[in-house]
């Protein structure tokens, strides 16, 4: 018996290796989203803004742009705040892990025992671990103040960033951004 023009199947066996390259794509696809570093730190591009009513519309545009930028920053700032604490540090980036593989990369719902597993189920055993986690590890008041640091940093350079020279497509404009025009500077 041939077997010819057949295209092949997986079998149990792949599934893992399947689930890792649907994991990496869609960490591909999220990082892909991410914009120039030289394009947001354009020093020609920070100016003060005129007023209140400037700075609002700067912000809400540019962390509509650089949304993966600011998530990158605001993780980097997470990190370097608990490097001094090597058990908090491990707990976060295992808490991380189970977040990752869990909830944000599956796209099939979670089977444990032969039962399904809802994603609010999901969500809110893995909050109650992270707060739990988070408390006994006594870093909390690092990573409030980590966040708030992140916050201000985020804020200050959506504030001075100007709009005119962003490029938004459809998509950022329908989530929140806005189409600058050039008559303010």
């Amino acid at each position: 018996m041939t077997t010819y023009g057949t295209i092949p199947t997986s079998s149990g066996e792949g599934t893992s290796l399947e689930y890792l390259s649907r994991a990496k794509e869609r960490i591909k696809t999220g990082l892909g989203s991410r914009r120039p570093w030289k394009e947001m730190f354009n020093l020609r591009s920070i100016n003060l803004p005129h007023g209140v009513s400037d700075a609002f519309p700067r912000i809400k545009t540019n962390i509509t742009y650089f949304r993966m930028n600011y998530a990158m920053i605001m993780l980097l700032i997470l990190f370097l705040s608990l490097l001094w604490h090597p058990i908090s540090l491990i707990v976060f980036v295992t808490l991380m892990a189970a977040w990752t593989f869990l909830y944000f990369l599956r796209d099939e719902p979670l089977v444990i025992f032969h039962r399904v597993i809802h994603d609010g189920v999901v969500l809110a055993v893995l909050s109650v671990v992270t707060i739990v986690s988070l408390l006994l590890t006594d870093v909390t008041v690092n990573l409030v103040v980590a966040v708030l640091v992140g916050v201000v940093v985020v804020v200050v350079h959506g504030g001075l960033r100007k709009t005119e020279d962003l490029c938004l497509d459809e998509y950022d404009v329908e989530s929140g951004g806005y189409l600058a025009s050039s008559s303010s500077s």
